[in-house]
């Protein structure tokens, strides 16, 4: 060993500071490429030495808020522990840049809006930007100009990748340790040819298919909506006790919220057991204004206590006149358009009767609103309304992005099978979740009760521009009819195909939408229908199959998707369990008969200081930006690493200082264990001095424990832990050595000292760098080679044995006892005890004994005597207070 400051003191600034950290490392990562995944070591490893991360793709439509920052972190530090473990760590980035909320962003950035109808404009400049106008104000829907479908996709292509600039600078920033050069759109090329590839295979065993059915319908964006992207609401209403008539007139009341509906009315329903009905089953009735008449029947889905006990099941009101239509088999009298409209045709079964003007006149083209008026006046003036309407809230399903209630609509769509409507697919899917580990467990419950909750296929098809197009056309026959049942797919060596430009193979674009060519579907795929692929998109999962030049430029990776393929992780939030979660799991089995990863990890949710959710649609959420900016990364790491997985934390700005002021700590304490120069030889054995052994044994039981709560899933008992030891390590530990590892005491003692600090340094900040990644980066490059996160993750048998752990608890106690006289006579902690007498328990005793000189010198003792006691207390301590120096004349 050597006593001078020479290498290693020469690197550590004088002023160490967390200012420009950042900066400093983020490029040093880039350059050096410190997180790089090394396939080749990758395809060369037994499979349980890579640890492969599902990343979650984040929604490119606008900005990051700080529930990104808390999930994200969490995985994070999971990579970089499996890292430091020596595995090889798959840990792609993905951008989430197709679907609504993207259409909706664009539409209120730019004041635009797609319109299929219209022609490409070359070299359209947007009307707005920002979502102002030119004098600052914001931009209203009905100011938003119509444009044609290409130039709306290539907006959305602009917004995106501005939007994805910033994102990742900002995951930069935070240290996430990403390789980024694994990244993806779910918009690009790749992500586009996978997606259509896995819809034609599941096309081709019958797991996809199209269905004419009623299906729920968002009136402001236009498109169809799935059972996961439900959000039931309260939305005000009004009860109405609506007439119908038996046969001889006699009136049956109804009640309703929904009195606009009652011409595409098709039966009234009652529970079987309601005695106040049982007269009526198998009879019919009536309705009011129409004179349609229908049957009245029994379903035991009927709610005897509300309302009349007797519905009208109308195709549809709601998901539970779905319901009934298909298990009574009953008609279709749909009225309701795609754009929330009555139809402006006069329905068939009104035409010849009493109703037939009144439709026409007063319903047709009508919003639901404005004819709800129309009906309920009307009926007030035929004497078929009973009292007047009833005002009440009621649960109506919306978009989970939208505002207005959906409505349910009968369309043409695509589906997935998903065991909603087969028990034996249902059980299959079930079962992929019981090889998942969750983490926290009980989240296995969710997946397992939605999955069991499901009452129909997955309808994955919307009716918007910016996504993958379904690679399908249809013939059209002589007679100009759409043939839907005879699709035209497009071969997979062609992927990816736009249905809108590309050409069916035998046809020609001259055939466009004429007799005896084709035309292309519509739509395109509903976004979890991309990201529910992740997997084989980040990984190289073949596309174009048997074609020599699209396999290698559209990044097909079969020998890296069979070896990592399934991951090892999915990390993500609890509300998404039943959209993004099971989307996976059920393209995985349908495609590969397995789950797609070993373990889930769920988050919980971020909550404002009302204990609600934050999130962007709710408008409370804080943008990490500025949070960032002003605790630093590190600090905004600690408080997101002490959330446990599975449970909601509040957002905390006091955690995040508490998190910069550890970082600082890390840095300052450093300076000093690092300042008597480097050290050499084996420093175990030059270990010798028991505070020093107690203190590395200590320290050995901490590596178990935070090392234990990695391996299960606990990141935040093994910042824990570490962090209680570290502040222990420096406001008791580094007291009682200074002294000594300047010399006081020897060579050999301040040998023993120095050696203890270095061991103790190397080895907390490896257990410190997943969470604080530029603290811990910058100390190591004072001293040590390479990368402190690809070092190994410590381990106790690079630390002595022997030492026994309490005696630094002990002399610790001692030295607060210390402390607490001198504060309590209001003496600096220089001040000089003349004498003293440490009470304390016998093994107390016999360790402050053990380290006696070092509990002297710190407390500058000069005479100790001890007794025995229940606790650590000083008695009869004699005082001497520094003398101040006084100021220069």
């Amino acid at each position: 060993m050597t006593d001078a400051p020479d290498a290693t003191t020469s690197r550590i600034p004088e002023r160490p500071s967390l200012d420009g950290l950042e900066e400093k490392w983020m490029q040093v990562w880039a350059d050096e490429g410190t997180y790089a995944f090394d396939r080749e070591r990758a395809l060369s490893l037994p499979r349980d030495q890579v640890f492969a991360i599902d990343t979650p793709p984040p929604t490119a439509s606008g900005s990051l808020h700080v529930g990104h920052v808390f999930s994200y972190t969490h995985t994070d530090c999971m990579a970089r522990y499996k890292r430091m473990r020596g595995l090889e760590v798959f840990y792609p980035i993905g951008w989430d840049d197709n679907g609504l909320p993207t259409e909706r962003r664009v539409q209120n950035y730019y004041g635009v809006r797609g319109d299929a109808s219209l022609p490409y404009e070359e070299g359209f400049t947007p009307p707005f930007e920002e979502g102002v106008d030119a004098k600052g104000k914001a931009i209203k829907a009905a100011d938003q100009r119509p444009i044609s479908r290409k130039n709306f996709i290539e907006l959305c292509d602009v917004l995106t990748v501005k939007d994805e600039v910033t994102f990742e600078s900002l995951f930069r920033r935070l240290g996430f340790s990403l390789d980024w050069d694994i990244s993806y759109r779910t918009i690009d090329e790749r992500s586009r040819a996978v997606a259509q590839q896995a819809f034609l295979r599941n096309l081709e065993r019958g797991e996809a298919y199209q269905s004419e059915a009623p299906g729920l319908w968002d009136v402001t964006f236009q498109t169809a909506v799935a059972q996961a992207e439900l959000e039931a609401r309260d939305y005000p209403g009004a009860y109405h006790r609506v007439a119908f008539h038996r046969p001889d007139g006699t009136p049956v009341h109804i009640e309703t919220t929904r009195p606009e509906l009652i011409p595409s009315v098709v039966a009234l329903i009652a529970h079987p057991d309601d005695e106040r009905y049982q007269g009526l089953f198998g009879t019919t009735v009536t309705s009011p204004l129409f004179g349609v008449e229908v049957p009245v029947l029994a379903h035991r889905a009927a709610e005897m206590d509300k309302g009349a006990g007797i519905a009208m099941c109308c195709t549809f009101g709601d998901l539970t006149d779905v319901l009934w239509w298909r298990e009574l088999q009953l008609p279709i009298r749909s009225l309701i358009t795609r754009n929330g409209r009555l139809q402006a045709e006069t329905p068939e079964w009104l035409v010849g009767g009493p109703g037939e003007e009144l439709y026409a006149g007063s319903l047709a083209t009508k919003t639901t609103f404005s004819a709800r008026e129309a009906v309920v006046a009307a009926l007030r003036e035929s004497g078929d309304l009973d009292g007047e309407p009833q005002k009440t809230q009621r649960k109506a399903n919306f978009y989970e992005k939208g505002d207005k209630p959906l409505e349910i609509v009968t369309s043409r769509q695509w589906y997935i099978r998903n065991g909603g409507r087969e028990e034996a697919l249902r059980g299959k899917l079930v079962g992929m979740g019981d090889e998942v580990d969750f983490h926290p467990a009980f989240m296995r419950s969710r997946y397992k009760n939605w999955v069991e909750g499901l009452n129909g296929d997955w309808l994955i098809s919307r009716q918007r521009f910016f996504g993958v197009p379904f690679p399908v056309w249809y013939p059209v026959t002589a007679d100009g009819e759409t043939d839907h049942a005879h699709p035209i797919v497009a071969p997979e060596s062609a992927l990816p195909v736009d249905p809108q430009i590309d050409v069916p193979e035998g046809y020609e674009e001259g055939q466009r939408g004429v007799p005896g060519g084709f035309v292309a579907d519509p739509d395109i795929m509903d976004t979890w229908a991309t990201s529910s692929l992740t997997p084989q998109i980040a990984a190289g999962w073949p596309v174009r199959e048997g074609a020599a030049d699209g396999a290698s430029r559209l990044g097909s990776d079969e020998a890296l998707f069979g070896s990592i393929f399934p991951y090892d992780l999915r990390p993500q939030g609890h509300d998404i369990i039943r959209t993004w979660l099971f989307a996976t799991v059920t393209r995985s089995f349908l495609e590969h008969g397995v789950a797609p990863w070993r373990h889930a990890a769920i988050s919980g949710w971020i909550l404002d200081p009302d204990r609600k959710k934050m999130s962007k649609s709710k408008g409370n959420a804080e943008t990490p930006e500025d949070v960032v900016k002003a605790n630093g990364a590190d600090a905004v790491r600690y408080w997101a690493a002490s959330g446990r997985l599975g449970t909601d934390a509040a957002y905390d700005t006091g955690q995040m200082k508490v998190g910069r002021r550890l970082a600082i700590k890390v840095l300052n304490a450093s300076k000093f264990a690092l300042g008597f120069g480097d050290v050499s030889g084996d420093l175990r054995a030059a270990v010798t001095n028991p505070l020093d052994l107690s203190m590395l044994s200590a320290l050995a039981v901490v590596v178990d424990k935070a090392t234990q709560g990695f391996e299960s899933w606990d990141y935040t008992r093994s910042l824990e832990v570490t962090e209680s030891f570290f502040w222990t390590f420096c406001d008791d530990y580094l007291e009682l050595v200074k002294d000594r590892a300047y010399g006081g005491q020897g060579d050999e003692a301040a040998a023993s000292a120095r050696a203890a600090l270095r061991l103790a340094l190397e080895t907390l900040l490896r257990l410190l760098a997943p969470f604080l990644p530029y603290a811990t980066a910058e100390v190591w490059s004072w001293f040590g080679e390479g990368s402190v996160h690809r070092q190994a993750w410590p381990t106790r048998d690079e630390l002595p044995t022997g030492g026994d752990a309490a005696l630094l608890a002990s002399v610790g106690a001692a030295l607060a006892g210390v402390r607490k006289v001198k504060s309590e006579a209001k003496v600096g902690m220089r001040a000089e005890v003349r004498t003293m007498t440490l009470v304390a328990p016998a093994a107390s005793v016999a360790h402050v004994r053990a380290a006696e000189a070092d509990l002297r010198a710190t407390g500058r003792i000069s005479e100790l005597t001890y007794a025995e006691g229940e606790a650590v207390e000083v008695r009869d301590a004699e005082l001497v207070p520094v003398e101040k120096t006084p100021p220069p004349a």
